[in-house]
Formats: structure tokens, sequence, C-alpha cells
């Protein structure tokens, strides 16, 4: 039994996984191609994505915008399959011009989170009518509940008339910031496999009243096959995976942030206070410590990369810290990762990380199709038999 498709309307990546978006600078066009490559939808991420560009530090907004352009540009060259995506967080100061950039790329997606991107379908309004014939780029918010879900429909179609083409649904098992406070991300009813079944049943109402179908995308610590497929079952579309991408060979981040994560132990995942004032999960390690025990100072941000970054009061610049560690400087930096981190084992390719996911989703897929074909031939069988029975007492009464 094979997987299904993943479709955003008129899009169709053969298999339904999507490389999570994973800034600064760990999915770009090369891990996001080759994700693509394998049927899958790669993923590249906006934050700091001009971080190489010379100009940046004077010009910061010119050289994301030529950076992202870039990169979307060299993914397309290396594309034969799937599809491509550009993840873009809200909170970015960038935010308009990566959206507005991204439509005018032509790329498949736009995933959009950290924050409700609720002006998001306005940015397709405001592209040329020679554009227009062509544009297929899709809107898929990241969402932590159905009730942000709902808000998102309701307030898409008063606006501009339209509805998300999909939900990326994310749990509090992922890497990097959370959508949820620290003291909630144990709770069962935030669990990936509850606000699934709420997204499920938010965005149901709107599927029917709009025959609009709206993909509903699991992600947040889904690591196996077996994950993928049980997520399948419970009605999603398909999953995010960021994690599983980090230690593949075609990953755009240096050998050295990999390797942290095929060393880490369980013990090494944690959660921090990150300088914008939420939680995040990150592998432990001496620049981490430094931070907690108050060795770090805050300096001046040359980035102004997120709105909600309080600069003056930050122990560390959370922008270059990551930029430290995507170049593998790890005692100036630190590394995101999702809870499941400390189960990488070995770096990998892409196609090997896919076909191994696949097989395994597909082999659950097929002991679950079993189980419903032995299930259905079983309660047929005891039909049959209270058919037969009941004719059978008929038939008594009527010889009586």
């Amino acid at each position: 039994m094979t997987l299904p498709n993943l479709k955003f309307g008129d899009l169709t990546a053969r298999i339904p996984i999507i490389q999570g978006g994973m800034g600064v600078g760990i999915s770009l066009s090369g891990l996001a191609s080759a994700v693509a490559n394998e049927g899958g939808v790669g993923v590249i991420a906006t934050p700091m994505i001009g971080m190489r560009d010379p100009s940046r530090a004077k010009d910061p907004v010119g050289a994301d915008h030529r950076g992202l352009i870039e990169e979307i540009r060299k993914a397309r060259a290396k594309m034969t399959d799937g599809l491509l995506g550009v993840n873009i967080m809200c909170a970015l100061t960038n935010y308009s011009d990566m959206v507005k950039t991204s439509i005018r790329e032509g790329v498949d997606l736009i995933i959009s989170g950290a924050g409700l991107p609720v002006d998001l379908p306005g940015y397709l309004r405001e592209v040329t009518d020679e554009m227009k014939k062509d544009m297929r780029t899709k809107l898929i918010p990241i969402v932590s509940s159905g009730r942000a879900a709902n808000i998102l429909c309701r307030k898409w179609l008063k606006r501009f008339d339209y509805l998300p083409d999909g939900f990326v649904v994310e749990g509090p098992k992922a890497g990097g910031h959370l959508g949820f406070k620290a003291e909630d991300l144990e709770k069962p009813e935030f669990q990936l496999e509850q606000i699934v079944a709420d997204v499920l049943n938010a965005v149901q109402p709107f599927r029917e009243k709009h025959h609009k179908d709206i993909p509903v995308i699991a992600a947040g610590g889904v690591y196996t096959g077996g994950d993928i497929a049980r997520f399948l079952e419970m009605g999603a579309a398909g999953v995010q995976m960021g994690t599983r991408f980090v230690a593949t060979r075609e990953c755009d981040a240096d050998e050295a942030f990999k390797q942290a994560y095929v060393n880490a132990k369980k013990e090494d995942v944690t959660i921090i206070k990150s300088p914008v004032g939420l939680p995040g999960r990150a592998l432990k390690n001496t620049f981490l410590d430094a931070v907690s025990s108050g060795l770090k100072h805050p300096k001046k941000c040359i980035h102004k990369c997120l709105h909600s970054c309080a600069e003056e009061k930050s122990p560390y610049c959370i922008a270059q810290a990551l930029v430290n560690a995507y170049k593998g400087k790890l005692n100036y930096g630190f590394a995101f990762a999702g809870a499941n981190a400390y189960l990488v084992d070995k770096i990998v390719t892409v196609k090997e990380l896919m076909t191994d996911l696949r097989v395994e989703a597909e082999r659950r897929y097929q002991e679950v199709g079993q189980k419903i074909v032995e299930t259905r031939d079983e309660m047929g069988k005891k039909i049959q038999e209270t058919k037969e029975e009941a004719e059978r007492r008929l038939r008594d009464a009527l010889n009586k």
C-alpha cells in the first residue's frame, strides 16, 4: 500500500512529507532541492538568508532580498521533481519583502508562522495582471490550535475572500521557537495528536461550505515512518519534519552543526528562554551554559531581524548566535533541535532518509490496511452468521 500524494489545489507532491524550514541557514537551496527531487516539499527558510552577502551590515534588507532570490533560483535549477516552499516568519522585520519576493519568484508554497499571518493573502493582490495568469503560490499558515485555524479562516474569508490552502499544525515537540508557554509543553491537551484533531475539526465546516480541500499537516516531533503513517491514519494529509533532515549530506549547515545532533544525548535536548521572549528547544552546549550562568551581556544589535527582540535587555544576539552555529562555531552559538534530536545516530543522504521513511510508513500503512480488511472480513462473517441464524429461526417458527 503506497503513501498518498500531498495535494495543495492543483499542486501535487508525490510523497506527503514537507521538510521543515530551518533558519538560520540550515535549510537553503541545497537541502530544499534534494528533498523536492525525492518527491517531497523542500523548504527554504528566510531568516538571515542574506547573511553571506558582504553588504549585509550596511544593507540588511537588500542583502536578504538578494539572498532569497538567489536561493530560490538555485533550488529551481537543481529540481526535477517535487514542490518548493519558502518559510517566512511573521515576526521578521522584512516579512513583507520576503513574501512579495517569494510570490514574484513563483514559489509553490509560502509557509508562515511565528505569529498569525492575518494579512498574508493581501500580498497576492499586489502582483501584476500579467503575473496573475501564471501565479501558483499557495498560502499555508502554521498554527498550534484549532482556535487559531478557525480565526484565520474567518478573517481571510472576510477580508480577502480566500481560504488557507492548507495548515501546518506544529506541536510542542518541535525545535526552535515554540508557540506554547513553557508550562504547557507537557500537558496532554497541547500534544500534537490532540491539536491535529482540533484543527481537523475546525477546518471541516469551511471545507464543506466552500467546497475547498484544506490539507492539514502534522509537525513537531514527527520522526519515524510509523509516525507518518499514524498521523495519516488520523486524517492528516501529510507531515512536516525538520530534525531528521539536519543530519543529511545535503543540509546547508556546517558539518559541526550536523555532528552536534549525532553526538547529542537525551539530556542534551533542553528548553531555553530565547531573547525574543519565547521558549525554544535547543541542544545544550558551553554557549548556553554561559548564558544561564549570566556570563553573557547585552550588545548592540546589528541585524534588526525580529520585531519582538528586546535588544537592550537581551543577553546575546540570537541572530548572530545562530549564524555562528550555522558556520559550525558552536562555542559562540547553539543549535535549535526537535525533541527527538538525540535519536539521530548518523549522517545520511536525503535520498536514503526519504526512502527509509517511505518504506517504513508504507509498511505500517499496509499493516493497518490489512487489519482493516481482516476486521471487515470478520464483521462480514459475523453478519452472515447472524443472518443465517435469523433465517433458521424464522423457518423453525413457520414449521411449528
